[in-house]
């Protein structure tokens, strides 16, 4: 949601009520959320795509349990969600 915020702002039909709604619901700035995707990503865990980590950007989930509801079509290892959820923490 941070992206696309800014890519919002930056165009020139840039929709200010656009931006209000998506500024409500936005929990990170777009260097932040860069960060978040850079450090999961780093885990190369095979079940997370895109798709996944963008929602657990979105979402910043902070336990094992938010993050399994977020993520309720992938499996992840007890470790493999406490690296996330500490990396997400960071953030908070």
């Amino acid at each position: 949601m941070a992206e696309a915020h800014n890519y919002i702002k930056k165009s020139e039909a840039g929709n200010a009520e656009a931006l209000g709604f998506i500024g409500k619901f936005t929990k990170t700035k777009v260097k932040e959320s860069a960060e978040i995707r850079k450090k999961i990503g780093d885990l190369q865990l095979i079940q997370l795509g895109d798709s996944h980590i963008v929602k657990i950007i979105d979402i910043l989930p902070e336990s094992s349990e938010e993050l399994s509801k977020i993520l309720s079509n992938v499996t992840l290892g007890e470790d493999d969600a406490k690296k996330i959820i500490d990396i997400v923490s960071e953030f908070k």
